[in-house]
């Protein structure tokens, strides 16, 4: 219940305009419920982050694809728009973008290694091909919420797919034949 208070208010208003007081008002508990789940409200912030990256994780399985499993960790803010703009407005923006970070390396790093079955790449080629689109994938999303989201996320995740079709395999079988050489 604290947590779906916090997340309606900070649709509502900048995070820095929600405090404890107001939302153990909303929730009609006493102050000492809330700190018995959180030390504070950045506290909320970051499980609500943590929780969506878990969510995201385990939505991701090996049947998606890298774009179907970002998109699904896409869905939180698009839902919550003004609560994404608030917090990335805020002073606590690094908590949105290391959730972004994750996400991406999560994502990325799974399905570097599903298409890496049968080529064996090595194991830093992995990660350096991982970490590249993790990085890449990272600052596509921050811009995009910095402009507003106005655009579809999954037409530009689906077009950036299109476009790097082929390439990640590519990458790993030439790691793989530089491997024996």
């Amino acid at each position: 219940m604290i947590r779906d208070v916090f997340i309606k208010m900070l649709n509502e208003r900048p995070l820095n305009k929600i405090t404890v007081k107001d939302i153990v008002r909303a929730c009609g508990v006493n102050r000492n419920t809330f700190y018995y789940y959180y030390t504070d409200v950045y506290a909320i912030l970051s499980e609500i982050f943590q929780t969506e990256l878990q969510t995201a994780i385990d939505e991701y399985n090996d049947t998606l694809s890298w774009e179907e499993g970002f998109l699904v960790a896409t869905k939180f803010a698009s839902e919550n728009r003004i609560a994404i703009y608030h917090v990335y407005d805020s002073m606590q923006r690094e908590e949105l973008e290391n959730y972004i970070y994750n996400v991406s390396g999560t994502v990325m790093i799974r399905y570097v290694e599903k298409v890496n079955d049968g080529i064996s790449a090595s194991l830093e080629d992995k990660k350096l091909i991982a970490s590249f689109y993790q990085c890449a994938l990272t600052e596509m999303v921050l811009r995009w919420i910095a402009s507003r989201m106005k655009d579809d996320p999954s037409t530009i995740i689906r077009r950036i797919g299109q476009l790097f079709d082929g390439n990640i395999a590519l990458s790993l079988k030439r790691s793989a034949s530089l491997k024996d050489v």
